[in-house]
């Protein structure tokens, strides 16, 4: 049976990787899906014809989650077409690489404004048409072992997952007499085009195998049976946690 039968997704940054993974898991689970991508469409096209596959349906949706009207046009799209959006998947992210004397303001802010004002602030609307048509909800976030774990040549990614951390605790707390569940999916290294770059220089490649314990990279799917698993009834008693998936990673890792 479809775990997510009945069920409306809205996925952010799902043109690609993770994203990607996870809107056609929840397709295969029986969710329509709100996909929502940023600049070209090419890939939130592919991830459309992947839902379609699957057996469902879905909208594709262009929104900037770092400002706040196109929030309101993402979330009113997904009503629109679907008459509610029962899950939200806060995926969209990204990382500046720079030693820390060097980090520049313009870069620090777009990290901060996409991994956390926008998963904030698109959170609270999400909630507040939960909260007006009196529903429950599953809120999950891709956040990062790096939540938790440090990761030097990147202080503002790590300090906005950190933060994404904080704000799962709180939310699971507040949200919860609202039966609106809220947890952290904290992935390693998985093959997405934001490792692209690693994962085509064979030295960084064998220094990072050696930290993780099942020897292998991760991919979108590994993230997404996660996810699943947080967006369905089967989760229905679990909130306020991180689920880390990276092969045990963050349990055998340390600096070269």
């Amino acid at each position: 049976m479809a775990t997510l039968a009945g069920k409306v997704a809205l996925v952010t940054g799902a043109g690609s990787g993770i994203g990607q993974g996870i809107a056609k898991k929840f397709a295969e689970e029986g969710a329509k899906v709100i996909i929502d991508y940023v600049g070209h469409p090419e890939g939130a096209n592919q991830t459309l014809e992947m839902v379609r596959a699957a057996g469902s349906e879905g909208i594709t949706v262009q929104a900037d989650i770092t400002d706040l009207a196109q929030i309101r046009q993402l979330v009113d799209a997904g009503y629109s077409a679907y008459g509610a959006i029962d899950i939200l998947v806060n995926n969209a992210g990204l990382e500046k690489e720079a030693p820390f004397t060097e980090v520049k303001e313009a870069d620090y802010d777009t990290v901060m404004s996409v991994n956390l004002k926008g998963p904030f602030f698109l959170t609270q609307y999400f909630v507040q048409k939960l909260l007006s048509s009196q529903k429950p909800g599953r809120i999950v976030n891709i956040s990062s072992v790096h939540e938790d774990m440090v990761f030097p040549g990147f202080a503002s990614y790590c300090i906005s997952k950190g933060g994404m951390r904080m704000f799962m605790r709180d939310l699971a707390v507040e949200l919860g007499p609202m039966n609106i569940t809220v947890n952290n999916i904290a992935p390693g290294a998985i093959e997405t085009p934001i490792n692209k770059r690693m994962m085509e220089n064979q030295g960084q490649m064998a220094a990072l195998l050696k930290n993780i314990p099942l020897n292998r990279l991760g991919n979108p799917g590994d993230v997404a049976n996660v996810a699943a698993f947080l967006a369905s009834e089967a989760s229905s008693y679990v909130t306020g946690s991180t689920y880390v998936v990276d092969g045990g990673l963050m349990r055998s890792y340390h600096e070269q």
